[in-house]
């Protein structure tokens, strides 16, 4: 019975813990509309997964493409894309719009 009760307290453990950690997962909504971003600038807090939900309003394909982050994602128009960021390191990074790079310019801001 005592090896029963300590697997079982291992399992509900286990699941109490990853419960949290994706009750943890923010997810941040972002437009692409007249080749610029909205917000052009977020700011998040260190070390904690972010999902950035990119809406593209525009009628044009844009790419998300961040040399900073690593990450690149082509998005149609009237189409959403998310973007999932793994727990950051406090500074600043940079992203863009490929297509419309002189306009749709952004920045993660990680404290």
């Amino acid at each position: 019975m005592t090896k029963f009760l300590a697997v079982f307290s291992v399992l509900l453990l286990g699941g109490v813990v990853s419960a949290t950690a994706h009750a943890e997962t923010q997810t941040i909504d972002m437009v692409i509309k007249d080749h610029k971003f909205s917000p052009a600038e977020i700011t998040i807090p260190a070390n904690t997964p972010v999902i950035l939900q990119v809406k593209n309003a525009d009628s044009a394909v844009e790419e998300f493409d961040s040399h900073d982050l690593r990450r690149e994602k082509i998005i149609a128009p009237g189409m959403t894309a998310k973007i999932k960021l793994d727990g950051l390191a406090a500074g600043d990074y940079s992203f863009m719009g490929e297509f419309h790079s002189k306009t749709a310019q952004g920045k993660v801001h990680v404290q």
